[in-house]
Parts: structure tokens; C-alpha cells; sequence
């Protein structure tokens, strides 16, 4: 080999050896924790996120970690974990109130409903009075004190008093409220879906009831929970897992061959409750969370704080400015107020 050519090929090794370190593990992923209960319906969305490489696409790596409960989920965040979880913005502005740097961007819009049976006598709250009520969530579910806020307001009836409550777990209340063991059920809305989907009528969703106390109806009251000071540490990573996040309902919410591949994690036993969990999760994505949504937040709050008192909200008496993260938009909300 002559010298000359011997010169060239060293610097074609070194120029090589610069490319391939600036696409070498320097650019490496960032880790991002997220915590789901083992059995709920947020699987479905980190399931189109994994499988589509949203996360990859926004420089993260997702790892999801399956928790046991809702209990479990706050104490794998408060104790480091994991990153993220699914909660709401009541429980958050509750530990910032008690002084930990909880924030929370919306997640979905899905919330609960009552329901009776297709040929109950029921027809509107007035109707519930001395009836057996099934309430999922326990005497402090958000649901449940908004419920009784407007039965209070519209028809001056305390169903705290004047219904029998039953309260107990999801799945326990649809077999209950099958059985005809109760006149009624509040229930969240993937176990309302299956309800309907058997043919039992709404009386009223959580969506009616802000409305008829007066409240912006389409408001999330769940959303991505996360410590303020590891958002600012790594805003990147929290706004790319967001973009992500929004990716997979986008699809979600336009590809029907996207739910039929999902089909076996919802286990949908027939036709009409996969249709009834599709459409319901569709129908519970956000399109919008400005300054209207937070004054809504803020007017539900007041509300709850009221029925549900310092059990509820701790040692809040407002809604912090803190509790919702300002660092990213919807992309469908970058116009509005």
C-alpha cells in the first residue's frame, strides 16, 4: 500500500468513525415511566403508542408499569416509581395544597353515568327517591357529590339521605344491578358501557350533570399526573410523551381496523359492548383544554369542595393555578382561548 493511499484510507476511517458517533448511543432515548392500572382502559392507549413507535418518534423510551389499584398508582408516583400516572385533578390539587408539586395535563373527558334497567319506572332524579342506588367510587366519588349537587339543585332532593346508597366495586355493581338487586347504578363509564350494551337506559351522565349546575359540560376531570419540578428537568420528555399520547388517540379515534386489533385487551364479550367501549372512549377525547376549561375546573371544584369537604380536597380551599401543566397544548386548541 503506498504511503499516499495508506493517508486516504486512514481518513476515510476517521471521517466513518465521526459519523458513526454522532449517530451512536449520544442520542440515546429518555426513559419515561408510565403507571396504568393492570386491568383499565389507558392499556389501550399505550398499546397504539408501543405498537406505532409514537414514543421512539418523539425521542423517548416508554416503559409502562402495571399497578395493582388506583392506591397503588399514587403511591408508585409519590414514592419515585414511576413518572406518571393517571389521576385527577382534585387528588392533585389536594397534595398541593398539602405541599408536594403535583400538575396534571387532561387525559380523557369520560366519566360516569347512572343507568337503570330499559323498563324501570325511573325516569328522572325525583324518581330515585327511596330507591337502592349503586355507587362506584365510594361516598367521596366526584361523580357521586356532583350527582348530588344537582339532584339537591334541580329537584331539592338529598340522595345522600333519601336514597339507600350501595357502595362497592365496579364489576360487583353491573352483576348487582343485572341480578336486579338495585333500582340503579352510578358507574364508571367503560362498566356503564356494558350496561347500555345490554340494554339498561341513561338517566343521567356526569356530562349532564356540570351542565345543570351550570358548568362547561365537556371537561376532563382526569388527566397525566406528574411532579412539577421532574416536568421542568425534563420538558422534552414530558411534552414528546404528550405528542405521543395525542398521536394514539388521534388514530384511535379515526381507525376502526386500530380498535379491531385491540379487540382481545378490552375483552368485549360480543359485538355490541366492543362498540359501545369503542365509541365511548372516542367520545371522551379532548379536543380542547384552554382558559374556559380551566374556569370550569375551577367552578366544579368550588362545588365539590362544598359536598366533599376537607375528606375530599385536603386542606384546599381553591383551585391552584398549579394544578393544570402549562407547558404543552392540544394541537386543536393552539387558536383558542
Amino acid at each position: 500500500m503506498s504511503g499516499s493511499y495508506r493517508r486516504c484510507w486512514v481518513r476515510c476511517v476517521a471521517v466513518l468513525g465521526l459519523l458513526a458517533g454522532l449517530i451512536s448511543p449520544t442520542f440515546a432515548l429518555e426513559k419515561v415511566r408510565v403507571g396504568v392500572l393492570e386491568f383499565g382502559t389507558v392499556n389501550w392507549e399505550m398499546d397504539v403508542i408501543q405498537t406505532h413507535k409514537l414514543a421512539e418518534q418523539q425521542g423517548i423510551e416508554l416503559e409502562v408499569v402495571r399497578l395493582a389499584s388506583a392506591d397503588a398508582s399514587t403511591v408508585a408516583l409519590q414514592g419515585g416509581a414511576v413518572d406518571m400516572i393517571v389521576s385527577d385533578w382534585v387528588w392533585v390539587a389536594r397534595q398541593r395544597a398539602a405541599g408536594q408539586d403535583y400538575t396534571l395535563f387532561p387525559y380523557s373527558n369520560a366519566v360516569g353515568e347512572l343507568l337503570v334497567k330499559a323498563d324501570s319506572p325511573i325516569k328522572t332524579l325525583a324518581d330515585l327517591k327511596g330507591k337502592k342506588l349503586g355507587v362506584a367510587g365510594g361516598a367521596s366519588d366526584k361523580s357521586w357529590l356532583l350527582l348530588r349537587a344537582v339532584a339537591q339543585q334541580t329537584q331539592k332532593l338529598d340522595l345522600q339521605a333519601e336514597t339507600e346508597p350501595q357502595y362497592a366495586a365496579p364489576p360487583l355493581l353491573n352483576e348487582l344491578m343485572q341480578r336486579g338487586d338495585l333500582d340503579a347504578v352510578l358507574n364508571f363509564w367503560n362498566y356503564a358501557a356494558r350496561l347500555k350494551a345490554a340494554g339498561m337506559r341513561s338517566i343521567i351522565t356526569v356530562p349532564d350533570t356540570l351542565e345543570g349546575l351550570g358548568i362547561q359540560r365537556d371537561l376532563p376531570l382526569i388527566g397525566w399526573v406528574f411532579s412539577e419540578k421532574w416536568a421542568q428537568e425534563h420538558a422534552a420528555s414530558v411534552n414528546g410523551f404528550l405528542k405521543a399520547s395525542y398521536a394514539a388517540k388521534q388514530k384511535m379515534q379515526s381507525d376502526n381496523a386500530e380498535w379491531e386489533r385491540l379487540r382481545p385487551r378490552m375483552k368485549a364479550e360480543d359485538d355490541a359492548v366492543f362498540t359501545a367501549l369503542r365509541d365511548g372512549f372516542r367520545a371522551g377525547i379532548p379536543a380542547c383544554f384552554g382558559d374556559k376549561e380551566k374556569q370550569a375546573a375551577t367552578d366544579t371544584f368550588r362545588i365539590l369542595a362544598e359536598i366533599g369537604g376537607e375528606k375530599l380536597v385536603g386542606k384546599a380551599t381553591a383551585l391552584d393555578k398549579g394544578v393544570f401543566w402549562a407547558g404543552f397544548n392540544l394541537p386543536d386548541c393552539t387558536a383558542k382561548p
